[in-house]
């Protein structure tokens, strides 16, 4: 196989956005902000001590609608009155020398009743959920667009929205859960809607800023999302804006456990989704060292590449993995 010239160190510039390596910190939940959502300097210092040779940060899920929260302690954007907090997070980000951009998530059917208070809602009805009405799909698509508003306030480089791993923007693409009966579900085209109205309210208020989408790409089910519906999926987000496109699991999650002893184990769905379209793609997926996330850049299968778990364990692995590449490279003699 003939390797190409860029490697895991290189430089990427996506919109104006230079991130000065390819390697990603994926959105990993922490905990770590308040009862509220709100930033704590706990949370800041996670994503600092982390971002410092970091080609690009991408912040944990935020919450978009009280509706749309899962856990206790995650990160919110949904009130103008977590701005300021968010400003901090991003500024220190920035001091780090790394672009900042944030996930925006809804929890849909997954969300914690106990912590909204009221029955969660979802593309269709089940057990204990309530399918939502179609007013209520644009109100949601504005409540994206809002948080987006924020987070440009807040001075973050971009957004990414969250549509994998059983989320909301999930649950419609896929055909598991997504049961509805009139133009936002049933054909790929009809499950596509809903997500596709996001990116495009979303797009309008970035002002200018970077779109990334994480797409949940398989499901891993027989009757579920399969491959070709995801390149299908992503050839209609590149056309509706989107400037980086992050491929994870689908209904599976992020850590199904029948491909944990498979490296890279979405570098398949990622490399040929990036067949498929023009702008950049990341990989994930158990990729822990180094000259492996650099190989598959060079390959050609990624863009980027996700370092998620090592990461949370080890904030000093992208200097490590500067230091290992660039031994490797120039061997002594």
């Amino acid at each position: 196989m003939v390797c190409l010239l860029t490697g895991l160190l290189d430089p990427l510039i996506v919109k104006g956005v230079t991130l000065r390596n390819r390697i990603v910190m994926p959105p990993m939940q922490s905990g770590r902000a308040s009862f509220e959502g709100e930033v704590t300097s706990k949370l800041v210092n996670f994503y600092v001590r982390r971002s410092a040779a970091l080609g690009l940060p991408i912040v944990e899920h935020a919450y978009v609608s009280a509706l749309g929260k899962i856990g206790p302690k995650q990160l919110g954007i949904y009130s103008d009155k977590l701005t300021a907090g968010l400003e901090k997070l991003a500024c220190g980000i920035h001091l780090a020398g790394a672009p900042a951009v944030v996930q925006l998530s809804h929890a849909g059917a997954v969300a914690n009743k106990k912590i909204i208070g009221v029955m969660p809602v979802g593309p269709s009805s089940r057990d204990k959920v309530r399918m939502l009405e179609k007013n209520e799909l644009y109100e949601l698509a504005d409540e994206f667009a809002w948080a987006t508003e924020r987070a440009v306030e807040a001075d973050f480089d971009g957004v990414e929205l969250h549509g994998a791993h059983g989320y909301l923007l999930n649950q419609f693409f896929t055909p598991l859960i997504n049961k509805r009966t009139d133009e936002f579900g049933g054909s790929l085209e009809n499950r596509m809607r809903f997500p596709l109205l996001v990116v495009e309210k979303v797009q309008r208020h970035l002002k200018g800023g970077l779109l990334l989408y994480r797409l949940g790409a398989d499901d891993l089910a027989p009757m579920g999302t399969q491959l070709k519906e995801a390149i299908v999926f992503a050839q209609k987000l590149q056309q509706a804006g989107v400037d980086i496109m992050d491929v994870s699991g689908g209904m599976c999650g992020s850590e199904p456990k029948q491909l944990q002893h498979i490296k890279g184990y979405f570098i398949p769905q990622a490399s040929a989704i990036k067949a498929a379209v023009e702008v950049p793609v990341i990989g994930v997926g158990k990729i822990k060292e180094a000259q492996f996330a650099d190989t598959l850049i060079r390959e050609g299968k990624i863009d980027l590449a996700a370092i998620g778990r090592a990461l949370w364990h080890d904030n000093l692995w992208p200097q490590k993995a500067h230091q290992t590449l660039q031994q490797h490279q120039n061997p002594t003699n």
